[in-house]
């Protein structure tokens, strides 16, 4: 069932969507809701004078959209092949990023799964026993410049890499060995940053979206690109 025709009886304009949407999303634009309208994630009804028209499941759609970018750095292409399944009436196994989903009363699961995955404040104790780190490695890890912390919290960035470094650990990889992923990230934004200077330069708020979606999209082609040259290498140890 498209998205479309799942909408509730009310409707909103685009200032009620965004007064909707401000508690969670402060930085949210009119021009960042038409901007996600142009690529395909909402599609409002129209008035006959060619107004748009929200409902309900549109503000529910926006805030899964903007939660995945927010929380788990995916590109659109990326979520909208996913809500573009469940619109087909398919289920797929997992959401982008690792998320499950139940299969059934989509909207629902979908309101559920946000309530999950919104940005979130950690203390080092939350940090250290929802990552499984011990006190010595996060303070290796700061020390390395790996996380950070702001006011005495930490973020969902510094959970996933604290998660890494504990696999890493077991490995015995340590990390004092893991400088040069810190100098590859900034080297990568760096080339980032250069290919979208030339959408950055403008000041619209549209500007603004395209900019920060261009640059999730180069990063996870650069991504792709490093994790297809090391299985390379890996699978030629296979053979040799």
């Amino acid at each position: 069932m498209a998205h479309s025709e799942r909408r509730g009886a009310s409707s909103l304009n685009i200032g009620e969507v965004l007064a909707a949407l401000a508690g969670e999303f402060p930085s949210m634009t009119a021009s960042k809701i038409r901007f996600l309208e142009e690529k395909g994630l909402i599609s409002p009804e129209r008035t006959p004078a060619g107004y748009r028209q929200y409902g309900e499941r549109d503000v529910e759609r926006l805030r899964f959209v903007l939660a995945l970018q927010r929380d788990q750095y995916l590109p659109l292409k990326v979520i909208k092949d996913y809500l573009d399944a469940i619109d087909r009436g398919e289920r797929p196994e997992s959401l982008p990023g690792g998320l499950t989903l139940a299969p059934r009363a989509v909207s629902d699961d979908v309101a559920a799964e946000l309530r999950t995955t919104r940005a979130r404040a950690l203390s080092e104790e939350q940090l250290r026993a929802e990552s499984g780190a011990s006190v010595s490695l996060v303070e290796a890890l700061r020390s390395y410049g790996l996380i950070s912390e702001e006011d005495g919290r930490y973020d969902e960035h510094a959970l996933q890499v604290a998660r890494a470094c504990v696999q890493l650990e077991s490995h015995g990889i340590e990390p004092r060995h893991l400088g040069q992923f810190r100098a590859a990230a900034e080297r990568e934004f760096g080339l980032v940053e250069r290919a979208v200077a030339p959408i950055a330069s403008r000041r619209d708020e549209a500007a603004r979206a395209r900019t920060a979606e261009t640059a999730r999209e180069i990063s996870d082609l650069c991504l792709t690109l490093h994790r297809a040259l090391v299985h390379g290498r890996i699978s030629r140890m296979e053979g040799s």
